[in-house]
């Protein structure tokens, strides 16, 4: 039987797309499964108490998490670009229609390879639909999603449900009862796979 691993995540997190980079092949390993969860980080941060300022506005944090960031894409050996801009929401809503499609693991794996590894404007209508097309998935039907009431709804409803189950973060992998947070937790969470095998 096939085990999942939920993830939870937001395109607005170069934390995730460092996990990206790497969940999927861990999952195969380990007979398992990667369910994509998009949800919001201001959101669920609020709703889990936590009223503080992001990273962007605490100085020093920022310079030691550039620093860590830089030495991960370093480790990984891939390119890290800040996107123009933090506005994610379609793309997290895109996910949806991704996952229904059963083409979520390229959607994510292409959208973060464009939003953090190119540093492209995530408003830019056309790298939404590129993702898409890369992605196998019909252009225009994934726009309409998205500008959809149906498809705003259900990325409510995702949302919500992140919330309901505890998401405070992202990335954040859960297992059975076992919660995973960060990108620096994936070691945690394949020796956990592999113990339960």
């Amino acid at each position: 039987m096939t085990r999942t691993i939920d993830f939870y995540f937001d395109f607005i997190s170069p934390f995730s797309y460092l996990a990206q980079l790497k969940l999927p092949e861990i999952a195969r390993r380990n007979n398992c499964e990667v369910n994509y969860w998009p949800m919001d980080i201001p959101e669920a941060k609020i709703a889990a108490g936590n009223y503080g300022p992001s990273n962007r506005e605490v100085v020093p944090k920022i310079k030691v998490m550039m620093a860590d960031l830089e030495r991960w894409a370093k480790h990984y050996e891939v390119p890290l670009s800040f996107p123009e801009s933090f506005d994610c929401g379609d793309w997290n809503c895109a996910v949806l229609f991704a996952r229904d499609e059963g083409k979520a693991e390229a959607f994510v794996t292409d959208a973060y390879r464009r939003i953090w590894g190119e540093g492209i404007d995530p408003r830019d209508r056309k790298e939404l639909r590129a993702c898409a097309e890369t992605a196998g998935l019909d252009p225009d039907k994934l726009v309409d999603f998205v500008d959809s009431t149906i498809g705003q709804n259900e990325y409510r409803k995702a949302r919500a449900q992140a919330i309901q189950r505890g998401v405070f973060g992202a990335p954040l992998m859960f297992v059975n009862d076992q919660i995973f947070w960060g990108n620096d937790r994936l070691d945690f969470l394949e020796e956990y796979l592999r113990s339960r095998q």
